[in-house]
């Protein structure tokens, strides 16, 4: 790459020290406070959650679900957590059937699954942390109690979500200013949330599962007619799962198992490993042609077999073989964009979202992603009474098809779309993750590919023009404008009915990254344009 004439837009964050990225400043700022206090990766991600939870309110907080990909120097390890919940023991098909339900509810206290985000933060502490949760809560503590800026992109998702709050007093009441969304620049305040804070840093997770926290939820849930009760919150555990792996152009890459989409992202890698992408070029109409029929591809086996594996055998293995993703591979057309994909069979069946990532100095990494669900409706659009946060809207992603992998069952968990990654390459080290509904598989290996294919650092690798098919049927597709002209007039000419969005649209979804060079112990970072956020090493207290 000629430095003197490069293609992207800001440069990599470099240190020897700790570094975080995240998608607002003052999160990446708590985090970076804690490093410099000695704090490790996941003490660092913790703090910087905490304050998303408040600076960004629609797409993440306590009452949404978590996952993390955490690397161990010491052990040279990785281990993956599990922090999402399940559907309440008194929710099932038939229920809803009664109540003239042919498909899951979009938002709604039906659609509240326990939030595992604060057990996650306890599990991540206990095996990973150095600080307890009084000192990693301080900073969103006190930008809750003082306020804080509201940010542009985060204005913008406040003012997507202006329908949620006409007929929803307590919704209104708690996150509008005097009675208006928020612009940028104005200054936001959620004192009820301070206490949920504050609550949380003297007595830990037992008083959101077991407590007065969980009390209220439970109270606000009846209130709205909801089914989830006291059990489901005091029995929940987060759980650490194995992650699932492939090599792609040996390059290990690593995603959550079910019940997450990650192996949709590993899938599409496996697909377009049979196809030398770095020939026909970055950006190049073939390129983005045969990634775009690997992501239909990918998704079809997605939908088809991946639920909770808790309830259903799911063949992973057969899934991520390199003979399926070939026989996969040949189905992909190179002159003609397939309007229908089928999932592929297997043999012997038996059976919004804010992300961060962190690195301390001594090679430590969290990748690590955080929910409500839909910021356009605030998650479920129920906030908890007394503690300004709302509840995710997860179980919205169940269907009610009887003995589909994916069926609404007591105490089952959906399909979950957040999804942290990591990979290794060489010497290398990488924590990344883009975040977007059902965006984030296809946008996932977009960026491997733009990293091992096409040679890009990690910040060109996140801003480089992406595409984004958000639903599973037919050949439209979403590309940012940035692509060159004769490339999109080629896709058409494919059949790729093209709908061209901004230059840095929010749809493609925004990510961050951080990576370890563990040659010469350089911690670099890097922060998509496409939010509001950076990329800040822990400097000197």
């Amino acid at each position: 790459m000629d430095l003197l004439d490069r293609n992207q837009s800001r440069s990599i964050v470099m240190c020897k020290e700790g570094l975080i990225s995240s998608e607002s400043p003052l999160a990446s700022q708590a985090g970076a406070s804690i490093l410099a206090k000695g704090g490790t990766a996941v003490d660092a991600a913790i703090a910087a959650n905490a304050v998303m939870g408040l600076v960004a309110p629609m797409s993440c907080g306590i009452g949404g679900d978590l996952f993390a990909i955490v690397y161990d120097a010491s052990t040279d390890t990785l281990s993956g957590l599990n922090a999402s919940g399940y559907a309440p023991k008194k929710l099932t098909i038939e229920l809803l059937n009664k109540k003239g339900y042919k498909n899951m509810p979009d938002t709604g206290s039906l659609t509240v699954t326990v939030p595992g985000a604060v057990d996650g933060w306890s599990k991540l502490l206990e095996t990973f942390g150095t600080f307890d949760l009084k000192e990693l809560l301080k900073p969103a503590i006190y930008y809750a109690e003082h306020g804080f800026p509201v940010t542009e992109q985060v204005s913008s998702l406040w003012h997507e979500a202006q329908n949620i709050f006409k007929n929803n007093n307590l919704l209104a009441d708690t996150y509008l200013l005097d009675g208006k969304i928020p612009n940028p620049g104005e200054v936001f305040k959620n004192n009820a949330l301070a206490k949920a804070y504050m609550l949380i840093a003297e007595n830990g997770k037992n008083t959101f599962y077991n407590g007065s926290i969980g009390e209220n939820i439970i109270k606000t849930i009846k209130s709205h007619k909801g089914l989830l009760c006291f059990d489901d919150l005091s029995e929940y555990k987060s759980t650490f799962v194995e992650l699932i792996h492939t090599d792609y152009r040996n390059c290990d890459i690593y995603e959550m198992p079910p019940n997450t989409q990650g192996i949709a992202a590993l899938l599409m890698l496996n697909i377009m490993e049979n196809f030398s992408l770095d020939h026909f070029g970055h950006n190049s109409t073939e390129s983005l042609h045969i990634m775009i029929e690997a992501k239909k591809l990918a998704y079809a086996d997605l939908m088809q077999y991946i639920g909770d594996p808790d309830f259903i055998s799911i063949p992973i293995k057969d899934l991520l073989s390199k003979e399926y993703a070939k026989s996969r591979a040949k189905q992909i057309d190179q002159n003609k964009a397939k309007n229908t994909v089928n999932p592929g069979l297997i043999k012997n069946l038996k059976g919004d979202t804010v992300y961060l990532c962190s690195v301390d100095k001594k090679g430590n990494m969290v990748s690590l992603i955080q929910s409500n669900f839909v910021s356009s409706t605030f998650g479920s659009g129920i906030v908890v009474e007394d503690y300004g946060f709302v509840l995710h809207n997860r179980g919205a992603l169940f269907n009610l098809i009887k003995g589909h992998p994916n069926c609404l069952m007591p105490r089952k968990k959906p399909l979950n779309t957040i999804i942290p990654a990591f990979m290794v390459k060489d010497n290398l080290k990488i924590a990344f993750g883009i975040m977007g509904g059902f965006n984030q598989a296809q946008a996932h290996a977009q960026f491997v590919a733009n990293i091992v294919d096409f040679k890009q650092n990690i910040q060109l690798a996140l801003e480089s023009p992406r595409f984004t098919k958000l639903n599973f049927e037919g050949n439209d597709i979403m590309l940012e404008n940035r692509i060159e002209k004769d490339v999109i007039n080629k896709l058409r000419e494919k059949g790729h009915n093209i709908e061209l969005r901004g230059n840095y649209s929010q749809l493609m979804g925004g990510g961050q990254a951080v990576m370890r060079d563990f040659k010469n112990s350089v911690n670099l970072g890097a922060s998509d344009p496409r939010k509001d956020g950076i990329a800040i090493p822990e400097g000197m207290l």
